[in-house]
């Protein structure tokens, strides 16, 4: 399971990877308005990722590293919604995974620098998915999911793809 945490829109999706060839179970968003106070969007948060495992029962747990922000506030919220992803992991015992945004980019992409529709493109092509998933924090979820599945495999990159076949 790949999460891209955040108080408004944390993204979330379940993956499985079987060597060659990827898989998607599950992927969506879980929004909090804005205008509740940050305990309550983090327990929302905190119970829709419990609710997903539960859902799922994932092997593992992805979740983003918090990169550089220069708005300390913004950078504060993320890492509480990241504390409360990796504490519903951690409490139904799952293994956490952290990657960076370099990491993801590098294993979906190819290159870190990539920007968003590319990241969303490939995602779109791995999985084999009719559209791009949207918002991009959804597709930067898979994303991690996937990074997770290459990088736990000891592969770094999809040797064969089954959509086409």
């Amino acid at each position: 399971m790949g999460i891209d945490p955040g108080t408004a829109i944390t993204g979330y999706g379940v993956v499985g990877y079987n060597g060659s060839s990827l898989q998607v179970f599950d992927y969506g968003a879980i929004r909090t308005d804005s205008k509740l106070e940050l305990p309550n969007r983090l327990a929302i948060i905190y119970r829709d990722i419990k609710q997903i495992i539960i859902r799922h029962n994932p092997d593992h747990v992805a979740i983003e590293e918090l990169f550089f922000n220069k708005n300390v506030k913004t950078a504060l919220a993320v890492g509480h919604a990241r504390g409360v992803s990796m504490l519903a992991a951690v409490e139904s015992g799952l293994p956490v995974f952290e990657y960076t945004p370099l990491q993801v980019k590098l294993s979906v992409v190819g290159q870190g620098r990539a920007v968003k529709e590319q990241v969303q493109y490939m995602v779109k092509v791995l999985l084999c998915l009719k559209e791009a998933p949207n918002p991009d924090d959804v597709a930067d979820a898979l994303a991690v999911g996937i990074c997770h599945a290459f990088n736990w495999s000891g592969t770094e990159a999809l040797r064969r793809n089954d959509c086409f076949s």
